[in-house]
């Protein structure tokens, strides 16, 4: 009776002690990118003129708009500093076609 329940209780263990374990690692890339707006479309959208030539950039769900310095701009100055001409840091995450700016840093305070 005792060996029948050892070899049950067994069976029943060995599969999860033997079982592979499957991990899976996401790595997301965080660059920046810097140049001159050349277009600008408040929430979707900014191209930059860069030495390599004009780059556009999707905006991620949120995006922060600061000054070089670190100050966070406000909505009412988003416009009003935020146009053609300005040169610009953006911050940005992903690869490929799917970059997406979280942050965008004014070069000027």
């Amino acid at each position: 009776m005792k060996k029948t329940l050892l070899s049950m209780a067994l069976a029943v263990v060995a599969p999860f002690a033997w079982g592979q374990v499957s991990e899976t690692t996401t790595t997301t890339t965080t660059t920046e990118g810097n140049g001159t707006i050349t277009e600008y479309t408040p929430g979707s959208a900014i191209v930059l003129r860069e030495s390599s030539g004009p780059r556009r950039y999707r905006f991620g769900k949120t995006v922060t708009y600061v000054t070089r310095s670190g100050r966070t701009l406000d909505e009412d100055m988003v416009r009003t500093r935020i146009k053609l001409g300005v040169p610009v840091r953006v911050h940005y995450v992903g690869t490929g076609d799917n970059i997406m700016v979280d942050r965008v840093i004014l070069d000027e305070d």
